[in-house]
């Protein structure tokens, strides 16, 4: 008896051990990835951002880049990047289409026919490649490659107590409900699947995420 006391003290010390180990790991290896990847990409997508930006810049007057404020880990504020696939200070004018609004819960704002979107914009976020400069974010570490996608600070200031478990870990560039339909998604379907990724993240998952993204992309549903 007393010696099975022992073995099962040193058996608890060690699975202790290999949790402590793996809970250390984790955010080094999944920032090795995030970093990695991003500086493919770009490398990778070189030919591709220039196109972009140059088709952009030829059909409209403004900026080739829109960035805009969002809120990351803990509710931390950064500035996030996007290639503008709207007309210049679309923003100004997003009250007036309010009552268009074609998400459940009034959190987030999607419409398929946004008059504000150019026709540049409207390819580029039907391939979700408006999203590329985020590997710049990326790289900086404000977000990861795989993560809940960060939400806008009015968006935020609407989240009910549970919604604000989406907060918990980096934003990411895709995530569960990316590759599941996207804007198809009602916002209370989003933040339960971002937190199952948040309970169930490991390595190995956000190598599938990715994976899957490609087809998801592709194919463009949801993605208005």
């Amino acid at each position: 008896m007393k010696r099975y006391q022992i073995n099962e003290t040193k058996f608890t010390r060690l699975k202790s051990f290999y949790w402590r180990i793996k809970f250390s790991i984790r955010p080094i290896t999944k920032r090795l990835l995030d970093v990695t990847g991003a500086l493919v990409g770009v490398l990778c997508l070189s030919p591709v951002l220039l196109i972009v930006a140059l088709l952009i810049k030829l059909e409209s007057k403004g900026p080739v880049f829109f960035k805009q404020q969002r809120v990351g880990l803990e509710g931390r504020h950064f500035i996030m990047w996007k290639f503008r696939s709207m007309a210049v200070a679309a923003d100004d004018n997003k009250h007036l289409l309010a009552e268009k609004n074609e998400m459940q819960n009034g959190v987030l704002f999607k419409m398929k026919r946004d008059p504000r979107v150019t026709r540049v914009g409207r390819i580029i976020r039907k391939l979700s490649i408006d999203e590329l400069p985020q590997l710049y974010n990326i790289i900086r570490g404000d977000m990861s490659l795989v993560g809940p996608r960060p939400p806008l600070a009015n968006e935020v200031a609407q989240y009910k107590r549970s919604d604000h478990r989406r907060l918990a870990v980096v934003p990411g560039l895709t995530c569960f409900w990316q590759v599941c339909g996207r804007s198809d998604i009602p916002f209370d379907k989003q933040v339960a699947l971002d937190v199952q990724y948040i309970e169930a993240q490991s390595l190995w998952l956000d190598i599938t995420l990715l994976i899957k993204t490609i087809p998801a992309v592709l194919l463009a549903k949801g993605a208005y």
